[in-house]
């Protein structure tokens, strides 16, 4: 009986590993076609304008308040920190290279997989349910090109502006906590940050992460939508894939972006 149940329990590992390995190599090869049917869009740039204004202009304010409030905890905790050591002047550098390598990057990667990464799966996939996508193939329009190229390059472009915009806004969070409130000398705050903060090996580094996420992020949304069942169960279930993979993905990569960039 022990060693029936030990058979199929490596029988299921077995049928899961496998399964993911295909699936991984599917979203390759999708992702490679979904690259090279890029081009046209170079002859229509309002499709990739409006997916950018659908998924990072509305991605703003939950962009822009974490970010604040990300800050304010920030100034606070580092204060607190700091203050044990005689450092507190050295608040605005521990804010800034903490936002600009770290937490820009990863926070709004997070917060994007959840407001704009849901909303591209369950897109395709109620496009998918309503055959939308099948009546595009019977039209000779690809759908690769016409629905998921514009919306991949949309989350390319807008996730290192978002991140952007909420690296800026904790700073500034982090600045009226710092000064004002518990009363850190506002040049010693910005003195310690410029001189500390480079721009290549600091912002630029967190830029690439950025970037990185934003593709990651998009792409497992739309290839959950694009392969979701077409059913409302269905796209549930690719709506909660999404969010759960796109997390795992953005830290799993953080780290080894983390080991490469900051090891020397």
């Amino acid at each position: 009986m022990i060693v029936r149940k030990t058979i199929d329990l490596l029988g299921d590992l077995g049928f899961f590993i496998r399964s993911n390995i295909v699936s991984l190599g599917h979203a390759t090869r999708m992702f490679i076609a979904v690259m090279a049917r890029s081009a046209p869009l170079l002859k229509r740039p309002r499709l990739v304008s409006d997916q950018i204004l659908f998924i990072g202009n509305h991605s703003f304010v939950i962009i822009a308040v974490s970010g604040l409030f990300v800050g304010f905890v920030l100034g606070l905790q580092g204060y607190y920190t700091l203050n044990r050591y005689g450092s507190e002047q050295a608040l605005g550098l521990l804010v800034a290279l903490s936002l600009t390598r770290e937490l820009g990057p990863v926070i709004t990667a997070l917060l994007f997989a959840g407001r704009a990464g849901t909303s591209l799966t369950a897109e395709i996939g109620l496009m998918k349910a309503g055959e939308q996508l099948s009546a595009m193939e019977m039209m000779a329009v690809d759908p690769l090109s016409r629905v998921v190229a514009p919306r991949l390059w949309a989350g390319i472009i807008s996730m290192p502006i978002l991140a952007t915009i909420f690296t800026a806004v904790g700073v500034i969070g982090g600045y009226f906590v710092g000064v004002p409130l518990i009363g850190v000398d506002s040049g010693a705050f910005w003195s310690q940050m410029q001189g500390g903060v480079d721009l290549f090996s600091d912002i630029g580094n967190g830029l690439i992460k950025s970037i990185v996420f934003g593709v990651v992020v998009t792409f497992i949304a739309l290839y959950q939508g694009f392969e979701a069942k077409p059913t409302p169960e269905g796209v549930s279930q690719a709506t909660t894939r999404t969010v759960v993979i796109s997390s795992l993905a953005v830290l799993a990569l953080d780290f080894l972006l983390t080991a490469l960039m900051f090891s020397n």
